[in-house]
């Protein structure tokens, strides 16, 4: 088996050109079959909308598409930074399965078929409209418009060229004025338009597109009419600022201080950062209604499955740090999965189960009429999507993890605040070997959360009393049924996570057994011991 074996068989083109593909026994019109659209935010925190709890009205049309669709309340980035998240969405696979844990390791992508190769299968057109971070190359889809921070496709000399280089400008910190370019050169705006052109270009065959946009990720801009459309003083307060960061740890200090020293203005503009983020929430927001409008002009919207969702969240300026990395808050791993178009079923009781977007590819294959590959950990949503039964018991909680392992880092090996490994040439990047050095684990379920380290260092929470995660009651004598339940659940979800494909010729005599049902393990329950009793 190949480490990514990308393939667009002569047979797949036939079949497309055709018209018709055979699955399970039946045959099917591929042109009747629905296009999906993937949205992706980059660094989009879950829970910002008045349509979650949030006072600030950043994201109407998402609001909206999540009251006639589905958007699950509990959804979770396998891990909190970019290429390893990216790469559990195209292969259905936790980070430990398939071996990409840091931003530089999208080549080690170890999978039997991502969500690209099943497309082309089926019959799909494929496009990626946006940002990449994964181990996509060109040659994997049929169109191609990549994206990254600093900019896109622009013709010299252009206002979208000039554009691009202020970003570059920006080196990725808080802009404390409005961006002196048009809507129209925004990144979010781009891409979409460049959606709408693929999918126009389509014609009756089924289209498979990316749609990914690079924002809110820093640099923190926006331009007008989004500039102060949430002013400063109307942020909410954060959980907590710097002065709480004797009591986190070391690598938080240590990201802090690099962070500071920097750009020592991103603390001073704490509530400036944010409202450029609210801000570009709503712009982004804009532009999914504009797709959404597109769609329902050309008629496409019944025929059409979108899930917007993103690759990780953002750490808000709690403990005076922005962005992501190091650990395993809720800020940065609690992420929106929101699924609407045709065929989708509001339901409120759905919205509570616990989802990974290690769940969308299985969800796409069978969204497409495709069975889905070996090797795939995530488990199908559509029963749920589509208002069918579902096992409560297979969806009760949710796993996440980060870190390189190896010992975390500490004052006495004195690493220097520039580490000279951002790729990208930003003033800094907080995702380095100190932020990520050791290992944690988390688990979600019911109210609680568990985080759990190499050293068997611990963290408990109960969100429903403490969403800021400030008091841990890990070994507390009163909660120690709670923290016994999260410890045998993680370790069911790391022992299921582990990778099961073969890697060799000779393995391949060792046939694995694969559900066939959504590839849920809830019809299987009954071969093995009870699962534990106390469901927090």
């Amino acid at each position: 088996m190949e480490r990514r074996n990308f393939i667009k068989l002569g047979a797949m083109a036939c079949a497309a050109a055709n018209g018709s593909l055979r699955l399970f026994g039946q045959d099917t019109t591929a042109s009747s079959r629905p296009n999906i659209i993937i949205f992706i935010a980059d660094q989009r925190t879950y829970g910002l909308s008045k349509g979650t709890g949030y006072p600030l009205d950043t994201s109407p049309t998402l609001d909206r598409l999540q009251s006639e669709g589905v958007g699950f309340e509990r959804n979770y980035c396998t891990a909190p930074l970019c290429v390893p998240s990216r790469v559990s969405m195209l292969t259905g696979r936790w980070t430990n399965a398939h071996h990409v844990r840091n931003n530089l390791m999208a080549g080690e992508a170890y999978f039997e078929k991502d969500i690209y190769q099943v497309a082309h299968e089926q019959g799909y057109k494929t496009a990626l409209c946006g940002k990449n971070h994964t181990y996509l190359k060109k040659e994997n889809v049929d169109v191609w418009r990549e994206y990254t921070h600093t900019g896109g496709p622009h013709e010299p000399g252009s206002k979208n060229a000039e554009f691009d280089q202020y970003l570059t400008d920006a080196h990725f910190n808080v802009v404390d004025k409005p961006t002196p370019f048009p809507l129209e050169t925004q990144l979010p705006y781009r891409i979409v338009s460049d959606a709408m052109t693929f999918i126009d270009g389509a014609g009756s065959q089924p289209f498979l597109v990316q749609v990914s946009v690079p924002e809110p990720h820093n640099p923190e801009q926006v331009p007008t009419p989004y500039w102060n459309m949430f002013p400063p003083e109307s942020i909410p307060g954060r959980c907590a600022g710097p002065e709480k960061l004797p009591e986190v740890g070391f690598r938080m200090q240590w990201e802090y201080r690099m962070q500071q020293d920097a750009s020592p203005q991103t603390e001073r503009l704490w509530r400036r950062y944010l409202s450029n983020y609210m801000g570009m929430l709503r712009l982004i927001d804009d532009q999914v209604k504009r797709l959404v409008e597109h769609l329902e002009a050309k008629d496409l919207m019944k025929n059409t499955v979108v899930v917007f969702t993103s690759d990780h969240g953002d750490a808000l300026m709690n403990f005076g740090l922005g962005h992501k990395g190091l650990d395993l808050r809720e800020t940065v791993t609690h992420t929106p999965q929101i699924w609407f178009g045709g065929g989708i079923k509001h339901s409120a009781e759905v919205q509570r189960v616990f989802t990974s977007m290690a769940d969308l590819m299985p969800t796409m294959c069978e969204v497409m009429g495709a069975e889905i590959p070996h090797g795939v950990q995530g488990r199908s949503l559509w029963p749920l999507l589509t208002g069918q039964s579902y096992p409560a018991e297979e969806f009760r909680s949710i796993y996440s993890s980060v870190g390189l392992g190896g010992l975390y880092y500490t004052n006495a090996d004195n690493v220097p605040y520039s580490t000279g490994e951002d790729p990208h040439g930003a003033s800094f990047d907080e995702l380095n070997k100190v932020t990520l050095s050791g290992n944690q684990k988390m688990v979600r379920m019911g109210d609680w959360k568990l985080v759990y380290d190499m050293m068997g260092y611990g963290e408990l929470f109960n969100l429903h009393s403490d969403p800021c995660e400030l008091n841990n009651l890990f070994n507390k004598p009163e909660h120690a049924k709670e923290q016994a339940a999260l410890m045998a659940e993680l370790l069911m979800w790391v022992i299921r996570s582990e990778d099961s494909l073969p890697t060799g010729p000779q393995n391949k005599k060792y046939t694995t057994k694969w559900s066939k049902q959504h590839n849920w393990y809830e019809p299987y329950r009954e071969a093995g011991p009870p699962p534990v009793a106390f469901q927090p």
